[in-house]
């Protein structure tokens, strides 16, 4: 899912820090900062958001993240029939069927109800603990339209 080695140099040449710059804002070794660039390992998803913290940007550019996914619950579409509808019932591109139908949200929810009934399911499908998934998606789901409108 990750895919720092084709991001994360160049954010760091960006900012104009070094590899051992970075590693010593992350209370890591230059090395690891090095294997992340070449893709030979990749780092867990709490160093990931440290990652973003660093560079300053949200922890989405960091990830392998799909062009298009639901903006409620951050699910990624992969098949049809898995978006929601309108109230006119055209199909909407930003939210699932099981967050948003008929032309509102299924279900009132706060975002942490969300990231604990969804991460369980992550953490099966992507093969992550439950506490990694749920790490993960309190980085994501502020950033997610539904929960922009909240804020």
């Amino acid at each position: 899912m990750l895919m720092l080695k084709d991001t994360l140099a160049r954010l760091r040449r960006e900012r104009g820090l070094t590899q051992e710059e970075l590693a010593h804002r992350l209370y890591i070794t230059r090395q690891a900062v090095s294997r992340w660039e070449t893709g030979a390992t990749e780092p867990g998803i709490d160093m990931v958001k440290l990652i973003a913290r660093e560079l300053d940007v949200p922890v989405t550019v960091l990830l392998d993240m799909p062009d298009e996914y639901c903006q409620s619950c951050g699910m990624m579409f992969t098949a049809p029939g898995q978006r929601g509808h309108e109230a006119d019932g055209t199909e909407t591109a930003e939210f699932c069927r099981w967050c948003y139908e008929g032309g509102s949200y299924t279900y009132e929810t706060t975002m942490d109800e969300m990231i604990e009934d969804c991460a369980p399911r992550m953490a099966d499908a992507m093969g992550w603990t439950v506490d990694e998934a749920a790490s993960l998606l309190g980085a994501v789901l502020p950033t997610l339209k539904r929960w922009q409108e909240c804020s």
